[in-house]
């Protein structure tokens, strides 16, 4: 229910500082587990890849938010859960994959930081993407977030990993690369990929 709200009061807010453009909504399953992996520009990037959906997307989100009076309380009900710095620990990983084997969407930014030009990325949402089974769906913020100015999301077919499936790990990196791939295409067409 305060999921809810805040998607609520956030629509309403970003409908006057940031209006957002959807493309390729359709491309996000209705249902199942689904890892939505985005660029990262902002802040504000995981309120924006999520309040157009009409699913919950729940995050990790830094441990030290967490301990913040009453911002911890709220990220908490709005589905974020901690993840340390400087790695992540084996309950935030457990945590991760019980979101997604339980049928829930969970955003995560591959690049793991804040970073306005291609980067490098992780192999966390590989691993995720790997581990869970998980529909793997790249998305795309396009935009400044300057006051008054139009965002763009896109979302991108389903990634189909089948042919990674029981390989090791030397297939993480690969499959990262196919995801960063994905959503740097989106960026530069401002087109959905195909699968």
């Amino acid at each position: 229910m305060i999921y809810v709200i805040c998607r609520g009061l956030l629509r309403l807010i970003y409908a006057i500082l940031f209006p957002l453009k959807i493309v390729g909504k359709e491309n996000v399953p209705e249902e199942g587990g689904v890892l939505l992996c985005a660029n990262h520009i902002s802040l504000f990037d995981p309120m924006t890849i999520g309040i157009k959906l009409n699913r919950q997307v729940r995050y990790m989100a830094k441990a030290e938010l967490f301990a913040i009076p009453g911002l911890g309380w709220l990220i908490t009900k709005v589905g974020a859960f901690p993840v340390k710095r400087g790695g992540v620990s084996k309950e935030s990983i457990k945590t991760a994959l019980n979101t997604l084997r339980g049928g829930h969407i969970m955003g995560i930014f591959p690049e793991g930081t804040r970073n306005s030009d291609a980067g490098s990325a992780k192999k966390g949402a590989a691993s995720f993407a790997l581990r869970s089974g998980a529909a793997v769906v790249p998305a795309a913020i396009v935009g400044s977030y300057k006051p008054f100015r139009r965002m763009t999301v896109i979302y991108g077919a389903p990634i189909d990993l089948s042919s990674f499936e029981g390989a090791g790990t030397e297939s993480l990196e690969a499959v990262t690369d196919l995801i960063m791939e994905r959503i740097h295409e989106m960026r530069r067409t401002g087109k959905p990929t195909l699968n």
